[in-house]
């Protein structure tokens, strides 16, 4: 829905035809509103809308409370199991057991709570938008009423610096211009009109007779008819849209819920092989539940949501000093999963400062460089070579005709640059501030007599200027079209001729300019006699002598330029999705090589209008240009692209990009320029505005998934040489006989051993995992698809082979202590240092996806300390009176540590050599 048709905000509509009201006259708007442009409505009238349309304000929406969140958090399988495993331990009396679970399951709950905690307010922002008062008219008299009050048929004022309160329609336009960047992304503010127009199928950026909820004046007044109001404007509708939109997993969040069911049914399965096997064997309901236990908590590696919201928070903090501030913790390892980034064009592949390129005075082509609106910045000729623009006449003289025929100033505060007027107008400002033309130094040369502000019919503005001589001049700049059609005669070479020796040559410059994106404005003179200063401007606009034409862009930002080429060498497609005209799209895109032809193929809105969803899917894949777009044309792209399973980031700064911040995989909102809408919407926020920041995060977002695959590949080594360590005290059956005759198997390791191997000898070191630097090729390779797992590319062959070859170690060292009668506890104890011992070596190999052989073990400083500091925790809670209570362990010799220490380095050291030298990839 939108604000094309009347009083949509009802059925029972004021406005039966249902006509778009941007291509109704006048009248025809007020007749089918029932209102007057000069009364209004009355009060009684403007009651009974209210009743039946509602106040003028956007929906709340529904909040979760802190409670249900949290409890929500409680969900996570993985979590379910390990409590499932704390009430058995209580049915069995292992108290200290069913405590340290609950406390490990709190502790992830909290942490995940804690994320999920910042719910959005996208509405909340949008709300804060409307203006809270306005002027409007109420039989005949103006009245300042709050805006909640509007109803459709209410006359408003528009004043400089209005928030418009509502959609309406133009009755009154003044030089009215109004700022609607935050609508349609276009930058320029829009000059109102108030004729109808003729096509009903105009996009929002071309209805100039309307007005906009939540856009403001920046220059003129007038006065507009209210139109639709509340959740019927085209700022509810984008707010229905961001509350219809569903958040997708991220692909982290899928990969880690399908690791989570395949460590269930793998915890499942063991504990029910444990009960068949002990059934038969005969073992004790208490024996069977306690060896159950002890495997579900080895199988599941409890610290895994813990070091994943610690490892995604070091990296969104490395991010942060990078510009790129991640509101969501998954936003940070998303960005590494892009295959697709969808950005805008203004502001972010751009620089948003409009600047002079090229200069067409007199016959001949100058060129001019320089960053954003600093007055500095070199002139070049057609050679392209360095020239001193005031050896120059006729260019100097250009340059200070169109500064004087200038509103625009240049503003400069603690060595940042600014425009205070029309941008267009501002790039020629700088470009004479770069020749140290300014209009401050001018008026000591010149007076200002008469000024004619730039008008949207005209198109042109000029100035009546006197010299030192008394000798008065017309100096005039607007479109090129206008100017040379009041055009005489042309300068050429310091000397006039007449126009048509140099119009094909001007019009063909234009053209020129056009075709490479760039505005055109002309600049013309006339000199005048004292009698002709009176005149009136129409009658003075005339016979004029043309002094050349300006080309001026937004430049593209060299940064991102280099970025989107860093993109497609990491196999990441950019697509420009701008609402600014499609020439002017296609020719960026082509200078910034985001395609590699000057006619790349580009789809308008108006096209998108009229594709369905099968033709817009066949053709999205390999269209890289979208151009005068709307809000729902942005989600329609992105959820094409995600239909194709791409993960797709979408950049945005405006309230039409919300909905499609909130349903791309991630948003990335503009920091400086963005709206709050489009910041509350997003995931990530460009600190900078700055495409090359993506890009940045994206590479930040790749090194911090292969730290989680790391710590994943150590995490469950461990857990499946735990595994496989009771299994084999099981099968083999290390056992013996109690006084009831029962069978009591003697596990190669305690459970609350297995949960200070998960928690403190993998999770410390683990940390340092998530601080590793990114591998060489991080940025070379393709991007993930969306469904790989975590064990692509044979991790689930070297977990398996790695953990049974430890775990098979670890049970070696158990049987050889209980057959040389050194008891359970010291067996156990051997046992838990072998396997303590035996991940943090295995951890040098875990940090690289080649061998441990290929990468400094001392380029992680972090890590040798998490390694050193998890090495001597758990070696303290063999000797400690503290540990052995808590843990069950007992003091063993030194001898035996040492000679344990040294076995437990052996299966890291022999299989990475075999990877190594036999060059077994899966190992």
């Amino acid at each position: 829905m939108d604000s094309k048709t009347l009083g949509n905000a009802s059925d029972d509509s004021l406005n039966k035809s249902k006509t778009p009201p941007f291509i109704q006259a006048v009248e025809e708007v007020s007749a089918g509103l029932n209102s007057d442009v000069d009364t209004g409505l009355s009060p009684e009238e403007s009651r009974a809308r209210l009743q039946r349309f509602g106040s003028n304000q956007l929906s709340q929406i529904h909040r979760i409370s802190a409670v249900v969140l949290f409890m929500r958090q409680l969900k996570n399988p993985l979590l379910l199991v390990l409590f499932l495993g704390a009430m058995l331990s209580l049915y069995i009396q292992h108290y200290v057991d069913a405590v340290a679970i609950v406390v490990i399951i709190f502790i992830n709950a909290t942490v995940s709570f804690i994320q999920e905690f910042k719910a959005q307010q996208s509405m909340d922002a949008l709300r804060q938008m409307a203006a809270p008062q306005c002027w409007v008219k109420r039989e005949g008299e103006w009245q300042n009423r709050p805006a909640l009050e509007l109803v459709p048929g209410d006359v408003i004022k528009l004043e400089t610096g209005t928030i418009i309160p509502a959609d309406a329609r133009v009755f009154e336009s003044v030089q009215l211009q109004v700022d609607e960047s935050a609508l349609t992304g276009e930058s320029d503010p829009v000059r109102k009109k108030i004729a109808a127009l003729d096509d009903e199928n105009l996009i929002l950026a071309d209805q100039v007779n309307m007005v906009f909820m939540s856009t403001a004046v920046t220059h003129g007044y007038g006065t507009a008819m209210v139109t639709a109001t509340g959740m019927q404007t085209e700022v509810g509708n984008i707010a229905q849209l961001i509350a219809s939109t569903e958040h997708r997993l991220t692909p982290l969040q899928r990969r880690i819920k399908g690791l989570s069911h395949i460590l269930i049914w793998a915890a499942l399965l063991i504990v029910a092989l444990i009960l068949v096997l002990g059934f038969f064997q005969g073992m004790s309901f208490i024996d069977m539940g306690a060896t159950g236990i002890s495997l579900a908590v080895a199988a599941i590696p409890e610290g895994l949501p813990t070091v994943v919201t610690i490892v995604l928070t070091l990296g969104a903090h490395q991010m942060m000093r990078s510009n790129a501030l991640a509101k969501h913790l998954t936003a940070v390892e998303t960005l590494g999963s892009t295959s697709v980034i969808c950005s805008d064009k203004t502001g972010t592949l751009t620089q948003n400062k409009m600047q002079v390129k090229q200069i067409w005075v007199g016959g001949e082509s100058f060129y001019v460089d320089g960053t954003g609106y600093e007055p500095q910045g070199q002139f070049y000729d057609a050679n392209k070579k360095t020239i001193d623009p005031h050896k120059q006449r006729d260019l100097i003289a250009m340059l200070r005709m169109s500064t004087l025929c200038s509103d625009t100033r240049l503003i400069e505060h603690k060595g940042e640059y600014s425009i205070h007027g029309l941008p267009t107008e501002g790039a020629v400002v700088v470009a004479a501030a770069k020749a140290n033309i300014t209009k401050q130094t001018l008026l000591t040369e010149y007076d200002i007599a008469f000024s004619f502000p730039f008008d949207s019919t005209r198109k042109m503005m000029s100035v009546i200027v006197s010299d030192q001589n008394n000798q008065a001049w017309l100096y005039v700049k607007g479109a090129p079209d206008v100017i040379m059609s009041r055009c005489e005669h042309a300068l050429h070479q310091g000397q006039e001729v007449g126009f048509s020796h140099q119009k094909a040559a001007a019009h063909q410059v234009v053209e020129t300019f056009a075709g490479q994106a760039l505005r055109t404005l002309a600049v013309a003179y006339r000199p005048l006699s004292a009698a002709q200063v009176e005149q009136p401007d129409t009658a003075l606009e005339t016979e004029l002598t043309l002094m050349g034409v300006y080309g001026i862009m937004d430049p593209p930002r060299d940064e991102a330029t280099k970025a989107i080429k860093e993109c497609h060498d990491a196999g990441i497609r950019v697509v420009m999705i701008t609402g600014d005209h499609v020439e002017t799209a296609r020719a960026i895109a082509y200078q910034m090589h985001l395609v590699q032809q000057a006619d790349a193929p580009a789809i308008t809105g108006a096209q998108l209008n009229a594709m369905t969803e099968a033709e817009l899917l066949r053709c999205v894949g390999d269209m890289c240009i979208y151009a005068r777009v709307t809000p729902e044309h942005k989600l329609r792209i992105v959820r094409a692209l995600q239909a194709q399973g791409e993960v797709v980031a979408m950049t945005g700064d405006g309230v039409n990009d919300a909905p499609a911040l909130r349903t791309a995989d991630i948003g990335v909102a503009m920091g400086l320029s963005g709206t709050g809408v489009a910041k509350e919407s997003a995931d990530l926020i460009l600190l900078d505005d700055n495409f090359a920041t993506i890009v940045t995060a994206v590479r930040e977002g790749r090194r911090i998934y292969d730290n989680i695959r790391k710590f994943i590949r150590q995490a469950l080594t461990a857990n499946v040489s735990e595994v496989s360590a009771l299994l084999f005290a099981f099968v083999l059956i290390s056992s013996s006989v109690d006084d009831a005759g029962n069978l009591v198997v003697m596990l190669t390791l305690a459970p609350l051993m297995i949960l200070w191997v998960n928690l403190v000898s993998d999770g410390i070191p683990a940390l340092a995992l998530g601080m590793d630097g990114a591998e060489n090729d991080v940025m070379k390779r393709k991007p993930r698809p969306s469904n790989e797992s975590f064990f692509a590319n044979h991790l689930s062959i070297r977990i398996v082979v790695r953990g049974l070859v430890l775990g098979g170690l670890t049970y070696l060292v158990f049987k050889f202590a209980i057959d040389q009668g050194m008891g359970l506890a010291y067996a156990q104890t051997l046992a838990f240092m072998t396997l303590i011992f035996g991940q943090l070596f295995h951890i040098f190999d875990a940090r690289t996806f080649t061998t441990l052989y290929q990468r400094n073990p001392f380029s992680n400083v972090a890590l040798l300390w998490g390694v050193a500091g998890s090495a001597v925790l758990s070696v303290s809670m063999v000797y400690l009176p503290y540990g052995q209570m808590v843990l069950g362990t007992t003091a063993v010799s030194w001898q035996h540590l040492i000679i344990v220490i040294a076995l437990s380095a052996l299966p890291t050291l022999i299989l990475s050599a075999i990877k190594q030298f036999g060059r077994i990839k899966w190992l």
